[in-house]
């Protein structure tokens, strides 16, 4: 098909590549890693659907072709409405109420458009101290000089090691991922979760903080704290001192990954309008770190290998 006579849409981190067609619906290309941004992309997707989450759904399949078309969510994110500064704490409520859905979920496999079982993935400490090793694969490298890559890059990865053995919460439940406002439209008067392909079972305060501490919207301490408030009164259960310790272990962690994600689209695929997150990023980790003695040795190896300076870097 030529998809050239398709307006292109805003696309994500991934391979993929949205087109509006002329019929009311979206395609959705990728030649490029295809299980993942086609296959399993579709898999979540009707995952969430059944279970009372809205998410695209499927039009049309041409998985051999290399693109699907999805229902067209139109152009209004929740990232738009937020930065309109009306009703936060409506939508944000919102998003909550949604979020504790999406934890109940106990789907396990999901046939695919190949007409084979997709097991959804179990989120291991190992896979996410893997993770977090992005930001000394891409970052680190990338600011330090080379003499003192190999040192900062163990010391910092011992650290990294000893404060995962400090998450507290056991219980696993359904984990979006990438549960950010970007990847939250509004349509038909409801809120619909898009990028769902790396969905996966793992602790229940992993989407809080990607909720809470993104990159994309600058948020006061105060609506921080009052959306966890939000999270906590619709899961009394929880024990609150333990949802904090992880929520605040899993937030500097991922958005350390984050960093390096960034570097990594910046150097590797060209997309460097992504960096200019990164300061952000940095004040949240700071942020967190500077409320929990638990992050001492951390803070010290990043004070001592990331000036304030680098770290509030604009990148152009």
């Amino acid at each position: 098909m030529n998809f050239n006579k398709f307006k292109l849409l805003a696309g994500d981190a991934s391979f993929r590549k949205f087109y509006r067609s002329t019929n009311g619906s979206v395609i959705v290309f990728s030649k490029k890693n295809k299980y993942s941004n086609l296959l399993i992309y579709e898999a979540i997707n009707k995952c969430l659907n059944k279970n009372g989450i809205n998410a695209p759904k499927l039009k049309k399949n041409f998985y051999n072709k290399n693109y699907i078309e999805i229902e067209d969510l139109g152009d209004n994110s929740i990232l738009k409405l937020l930065k309109k500064k009306a009703y936060k704490n409506k939508i944000y409520f919102n998003i909550i109420k949604i979020l504790k859905i999406l934890q109940k979920i106990q789907t396990n496999k999901i046939i695919t458009l190949k007409k084979k079982n997709y097991k959804i993935p179990k989120y291991t400490k190992f896979k996410l101290l893997e993770e977090s090793n992005l930001f000394l694969e891409w970052y680190l490298p990338f600011i330090i000089k080379k003499s003192k890559i190999k040192k900062a890059k163990k010391e910092i990865k011992n650290t990294f090691d000893d404060i995962y053995k400090n998450l507290k919460l056991n219980q696993k439940v359904f984990v979006h991922r990438d549960f950010h406002i970007s990847n939250m439209m509004y349509y038909k008067k409801k809120i619909y979760l898009i990028d769902s392909q790396d969905a996966v079972y793992g602790n229940i305060a992993y989407d809080l903080a990607s909720l809470i501490d993104d990159v994309r919207l600058k948020t006061s301490k105060e609506l921080k704290n009052r959306i966890f408030n939000m999270f906590v009164k619709l899961n009394y259960s929880i024990d609150k001192n333990k949802l904090r310790n992880d929520f605040e272990i899993l937030s500097v962690l991922r958005n350390l990954k984050i960093i390096g994600i960034f570097t990594r689209l910046a150097i590797r695929d060209r997309k460097k309008n992504y960096m200019k997150m990164i300061p952000y990023a940095w004040k949240m980790i700071e942020h967190r770190m500077s409320e929990n003695f638990l992050f001492k040795d951390l803070e010290m190896k990043l004070n001592k290998y990331f000036s304030k300076k680098v770290r509030s870097k604009k990148w152009k």
